[in-house]
């Protein structure tokens, strides 16, 4: 093994890091903060950190073919295109539920963007349950829903030869799979293939390596997991200087960095003093493995 690095390499100290995603185009990390309604894009080049503001939160964000991006904002799709700062709202869902906003998303390989809802949260992990759906956006921007009674949306990818679609419901503690179609966008035979031990506490971002391993990053459990979807067995445990581990992505010239974002929503003043980079975005070398360029949305 060669030896893990990890360091924080933006303390942007975001509210709830998320959906990081590299843009090969920038040399950038793009990421949100969900609470502190920011869509951000380090540069792995100046080593700094631009960061646009929206009107709502912001909980994922997406290449997109024709340039720039997608996000999910509110209870919205839209596009955002960086450097006129402009956002264009594309479709609405959970119209009837006023309360709930998008979580994690993240496009398929056939340039479909797929992303949940979940209700607002009271305090980190505590709201009204099953409150969410799992959405996907197509690429004319029709959206259909896959399934309701979701507590939060979360982490998802599709494994190498495009016949699984992955997928974590948050407060299930399980990291599930589905049959996927690839030529409709559909999922079916939906299953459990790892729950999560008591310390790894609660799955949130998930990506895939080369050798179709899943990454899961652990909020509050402070570490990244790599699992093996074929055995259900853990296979990896990388802990992190901070317990609020949000989600993770392959990243840098060769995918061969992770990037795992993470939060500070819900910590007080003494566990901040002991967690001075929570909120912060980590940069993990050595691992040996590589990750899966992000697909861009076709639309």
């Amino acid at each position: 093994m060669s030896s893990i690095k990890i360091e924080c390499v933006a303390n942007e100290g975001s509210r709830i890091g998320e959906s990081p995603v590299w843009d090969e185009k920038e040399s950038a990390l793009v990421f949100v903060d969900i609470t502190g309604k920011k869509v951000c894009r380090w540069s792995s080049v100046t080593k700094q950190v631009q960061a646009i503001s929206m009107d709502a939160p912001v909980s994922s964000v997406a290449l997109r073919k024709s340039r720039d991006y997608v996000i999910t904002l509110g209870t919205r799709f839209a596009t955002l295109k960086w450097k006129e700062k402009l956002v264009t709202t594309i479709a609405h869902v959970d119209k009837d539920k006023p309360n709930n906003r998008f979580n994690d998303g993240k496009v398929d390989p056939a340039g479909r963007y797929f992303a949940g809802t979940m209700a607002e949260e009271i305090r980190p992990a505590v709201l009204e349950r099953h409150q969410g759906s799992l959405y996907t956006l197509f690429s004319d921007f029709a959206v259909v829903k896959h399934f309701d009674q979701v507590d939060i949306s979360n982490g998802l990818d599709w494994s190498l030869d495009h016949k699984t679609f992955f997928y974590i419901d948050s407060l299930s503690y399980s990291v599930d799979a589905f049959d996927y179609d690839l030529q409709t966008g559909k999922i079916g035979n939906r299953r459990s293939i790892y729950r999560l031990e008591k310390e790894e506490s609660i799955p949130d971002g998930m990506c895939i390596d080369t050798e179709g391993k899943l990454w899961v990053a652990c909020y509050d459990g402070g570490r990244v997991i790599r699992l093996d979807p074929e055995t259900g067995k853990r296979l990896q445990t990388v802990k992190l200087p901070v317990d609020k581990t949000t989600s993770c992505c392959f990243g840098g010239k060769d995918y061969s960095e992770m990037y795992v974002t993470s939060a500070r929503d819900g910590m007080d003043k003494e566990w901040l003093s002991r967690q001075p980079q929570a909120g912060g975005l980590f940069k993990i070398t050595g691992l040996g493995v590589k990750g899966v360029p992000p697909y861009p949305f076709a639309g």
